[in-house]
C-alpha cells in the first residue's frame, strides 16, 4: 500500500497550484517541468508551457569595409555600433574584416598592399586587424574601433603603433587600457600584421557574391541587395526580426 499523503502537504500542494499528481506521475511537483517526458507523465503541460526554451541562434553578421571609407565609417557608428549597444549579447554576433577593395601582391615573399584611400587607410586597416586579433574579445576592441572611426583620422586616435609619429592616444586608454600597446605595435610593423591582412583579403575574395563596393554586409552567411538596404536604414529592426 502507498504510503499516506500527508494533509499538510495536500494542502500546501494545492495552495500552490500545483494540483494532484496523476497515476503514472511517481515525480515529486518541483520536478514536473524537469524534461519533456516528466511533463507528459505528471500531464503539467499547461504549468509547465511558460518555461525558458532554448536560446535561438544568434544572427551571424559579417561586415567588409574599408577604414578611410566615409560609407563604411557612417555604417559602423550610426548602424552596427548603436546596434550590438542595444540588442542583448546573444542576439547578434559581429565579425569585422577590414580590407575592403585593397589590393595586394607578394613582394619577395612578403605581402604588400595597396588601398583605394591610400597608405593611411592600409595603416588604419591593419591597426584595426592588430588589434582584434591582440583584444581576442569582441567587447573589448569594438569601442576602440568605434572611437577610431568616428574620430578625425583612424590612425592618429590610436596610441603610436607605427613608425610614423601618431597623436591623440585617447581611444585606447579611455575603452582598452589594459590592451598592451607594444605587442599592438610589433603586430603593425612585423609579419603577423601583414598576415592579418593577407587572411582578410582572403576572406574578402572568397565572397559569393562578390563584392561591388563597401561597407559590405553578410547576414547569416547570405548578401542581398534587400538585406544590404535594409541594414543601411535600420540594422536593429532588421537583426529583431530576423532573431527568432
Amino acid at each position: 500500500m502507498a504510503p499516506a499523503v500527508p494533509p499538510a502537504l495536500v494542502a500546501l500542494v494545492a495552495l500552490l497550484g500545483l494540483g494532484a499528481a496523476f497515476p503514472g506521475c511517481d515525480y515529486p511537483a518541483h520536478l514536473w517541468c524537469s524534461s519533456p517526458e516528466i511533463t507528459a507523465a505528471c500531464q503539467a503541460e499547461s504549468r509547465c508551457a511558460n518555461l525558458s526554451r532554448p536560446a535561438a541562434a544568434p544572427v551571424e553578421l559579417s561586415l567588409f569595409y574599408e577604414s578611410l571609407c566615409p560609407a563604411c565609417r557612417s555604417f559602423l557608428a550610426r548602424q552596427l555600433f548603436s546596434a550590438w549597444l542595444l540588442l542583448p549579447s546573444q542576439a547578434l554576433n559581429i565579425t569585422l574584416v577590414p580590407y575592403g577593395n585593397a589590393q595586394e601582391r607578394n613582394v619577395s615573399g612578403k605581402w604588400d598592399f595597396q588601398c583605394q584611400h591610400g597608405p593611411e587607410e592600409c595603416l588604419g586597416n591593419m591597426i584595426e586587424a592588430c588589434l582584434m586579433h591582440e583584444a581576442k574579445d569582441f567587447g573589448t576592441y569594438f569601442p576602440v574601433i568605434f572611437c577610431l572611426e568616428t574620430g578625425s583620422s583612424v590612425t592618429k586616435n590610436l596610441e603610436a603603433v607605427c613608425p610614423c609619429p601618431l597623436t591623440s592616444p585617447r581611444c585606447l586608454q579611455v575603452y582598452a587600457p589594459q590592451l598592451d600597446k607594444d605587442r599592438i605595435a610589433a603586430c603593425v610593423q612585423g609579419d603577423l600584421g601583414a598576415a592579418l591582412m593577407h587572411r582578410n583579403a582572403q576572406l574578402t575574395e572568397a565572397l559569393d557574391p562578390p563584392h561591388q563596393y563597401v561597407p559590405w554586409v553578410v547576414i547569416n552567411g547570405e548578401h542581398t541587395d534587400q538585406l544590404q538596404a535594409q541594414a543601411e536604414v535600420s540594422l536593429l529592426g532588421l537583426v529583431c526580426r530576423l532573431y527568432q
